[in-house]
């Protein structure tokens, strides 16, 4: 298994999946989540706000993703940067405090729910209490994420930004992020190639001890967001000894199948995938427009289509819910028992 204290390698990630029945559940939307229980996130630090002002609040998503059914959970660290917070008036030892934060509220998650399988014997009432090995991904965002203008949906960075203003950019949060008890890096919502190879490159630097995984996003159903090559953008991936499994998240779900067909043609990783609801992002309001996407029945109805087509790893992202990975999990116990 995976451990924040071993070198990990591409087996690693395959004997995770052995102990887990072949597939894996990844955990829901965080955001929306907390929207839900009622947090503002209209701000340049989205989701990673709560870090500041509802520590609590993510515990409590995170149990909720563990009590219904996931096997690996993702800090509220998508949208911090050290960059970010000190945008705020944090000092950098307080920025990368918060960022440690993120990690370490996912671990203490991780150990709640392992309290509570050793004092309950069964699931109840659609809570799901098995004793399972669980892995705590400390989420990294774009670029683009940081920059809060909807260009991580673009990819679109402007010809000032180079590969070594991108690894400038994210050294040092990879640094504290992997040192901070997470299993490894999810490198999340990538929306171009040359972030990719930043990311890679600064894997292969040696500086950080735990692997990671890359998921891309695409608009067309066919390359990523920014035009780039899908199986360019994944060629990348699979080069890096350090990446344990590629694939696509925040994508609309009708595009998916198609998406891992071409994946698969360029990579033997183990391949993920966790899309958004399908909903549209207006960046210019900041919000989701309702009414635009699907519902729990119908997403999780596209499973068994993404499984054979060669997904191990599935859950969802932007508006997606405790239920919808519930769903997730009854179809992949489904799965394992045939």
């Amino acid at each position: 298994m995976i451990t924040g204290s071993s070198k990990a390698s591409f087996s690693s990630m395959k004997e995770f999946l052995k102990e887990t029945g072949g597939y894996a559940v990844i955990d829901g939307g965080l955001a929306t989540e907390f929207e839900r229980h009622g947090a503002d996130l209209n701000d340049p630090l989205w989701s990673s706000k709560c870090l500041i002002t509802s520590p609590h609040l993510i515990h409590t998503v995170h149990l909720d993703y563990l009590e219904a059914g996931a096997d690996i959970i993702a800090s509220t660290s998508y949208q911090a940067t050290i960059q970010g917070f000190q945008a705020k008036g944090f000092s950098r030892e307080e920025s990368e405090s918060l960022l440690r934060k993120s990690v370490e509220i996912a671990c203490q998650a991780r150990n709640t729910y392992y309290d509570k399988c050793a004092t309950s014997s069964s699931s109840i009432d659609d809570i799901i209490l098995i004793k399972r090995p669980i892995l705590v991904a400390a989420s990294v965002g774009s670029y683009g994420a940081y920059l809060a203008d909807g260009s991580e949906y673009s990819g679109i960075y402007g010809d000032s930004i180079t590969l070594e203003k991108l690894k400038d950019f994210h050294r040092r949060r990879l640094h504290v992020l992997a040192e901070s008890g997470a299993d490894l890096i999810a490198f999340e919502t990538i929306p171009n190639k040359i972030e990719a190879q930043a990311f890679a490159e600064l894997l292969e630097e040696g500086d950080v001890k735990i692997p990671g995984w890359f998921s891309f996003n695409s608009k067309d159903g066919v390359n990523v967001v920014s035009g780039d090559s899908i199986k360019e953008c994944i060629a990348i991936a699979q080069s890096c000894d350090k990446v344990v499994a590629v694939g696509i998240n925040c994508t609309p779900p009708r595009f998916i199948e198609g998406l891992v067909t071409e994946i698969g043609k360029v990579t033997s990783k183990p391949i993920l995938v966790y899309p958004n609801s399908g909903e549209s992002y207006d960046a210019d309001r900041k919000e989701w427009v309702e009414n635009t996407g699907v519902g729990d029945e119908d997403f999780v109805s596209y499973v068994e289509k993404w499984m054979d087509a060669g997904v191990s790893l599935l859950g969802g992202c932007c508006r997606t819910t405790p239920t919808t990975i519930r769903a997730i999990h009854k179809r992949l116990v489904n799965r394992r028992s045939h």
